[in-house]
């Protein structure tokens, strides 16, 4: 005799409903969300696309044609108007710059940061700790005057490197605070294996916590490159000099000279943020990893 087992019909239906995803709760679908998303990308989207296609426009034509419609006649004289005034200058003063201080930032960090987490039971370790975090409370316009005074010291006023060794000074605490948050979080048997096979606590923290927090490095050099690059008040109190302008100055005394060619102004906008959105595209996975690693946890 067989005993055969059968679903009622009721919970059966009720199955393949929740199985086929056919839950009416679940099928409503959000208009008012969708519509919230939409306009929240027109938002963003229009303003992007109104400074792309006025840059190809030219200055004559400019106030009699509609914002929105793309240039019958594309030109790319916008674009070189900028280049022959100086703008290759400006950008390289920006690469020294923010190269120069995000390089020795990224890299001092790490390793005080790996310093922090593997001798935390050393008093002195726990004070510098403690200074890097007071010196995330300590705001750059509050400082400006005794950064002036001290620039002016030490004769660099007028010069690339006033402006690195402030701005290093400033990368460095939110730095040493996510990467000591991401090295605390590697297993402590890895460090026990390395040191068991002889390895140094240098070649620890280069061949094991680097590789490991990979993530968390791209995430404050991206970080840093950002607000470096887009500083404005540093290049304004410590440089003086045309030759010494970095790209944001630049195109503030750029906009006040030709004020009136505005397709000349956001062909200037363009160039100063192309970079930018070059270093998001080639550190947007690793970015978007160390940003949301704390999640994920």
């Amino acid at each position: 005799m067989s005993l055969t087992l059968t679903t009622p019909p009721r919970q059966a239906t009720a199955h393949r409903e929740r199985h086929n995803g056919a839950n009416p709760a679940t099928r409503r679908r959000n208009w008012f969300g969708g519509l919230a998303g939409w306009l929240w990308l027109a938002i963003v989207i229009i303003p992007v696309y109104w400074v792309l296609i006025t840059s190809f426009k030219l200055q004559s034509n400019y106030y009699s044609s509609n914002p929105l419609v793309p240039p019958s006649e594309p030109t790319l004289g916008n674009y070189q108007f900028v280049l022959e005034s100086g703008f290759v200058t400006y950008f390289v003063n920006s690469v020294v710059a923010t190269a120069g201080a995000v390089v020795p930032a990224v890299v001092v960090s790490f390793m005080a940061a790996y310093a922090i987490v593997r001798g935390w039971q050393l008093r002195f370790l726990r004070l510098v700790n403690g200074l890097f975090l007071m010196g995330l409370a300590i705001p750059l316009q509050a400082t400006v005057i005794p950064i002036y005074l001290i620039i002016i010291r030490l004769q660099l006023y007028d010069s690339l490197l006033a402006l690195i060794l402030p701005s290093i000074a400033f990368a460095i605490p939110l730095s040493v605070l996510v990467l000591a948050n991401f090295i605390r979080d590697v297993p402590k048997e890895l460090f026990e294996s390395m040191r068991i096979d002889g390895a140094t606590e240098w070649m620890t923290m280069w061949r094991l916590a680097a590789p490991l927090t990979r993530p968390a490095i791209v995430t404050v050099t991206v970080y840093n490159t950002l607000s470096i690059w887009n500083g404005f008040l540093l290049p304004l109190i410590l440089t003086q000099s045309p030759d010494k302008r970095t790209l944001p100055l630049a195109l503030w005394a750029f906009q006040g000279q030709y004020s009136v060619n505005v397709p000349a102004i956001v062909a200037a906008v363009v160039l100063t943020t192309l970079p930018i959105l070059v270093i998001y595209a080639f550190g947007r996975r690793q970015l978007l990893s160390g940003l949301t690693a704390g999640f994920s946890r």
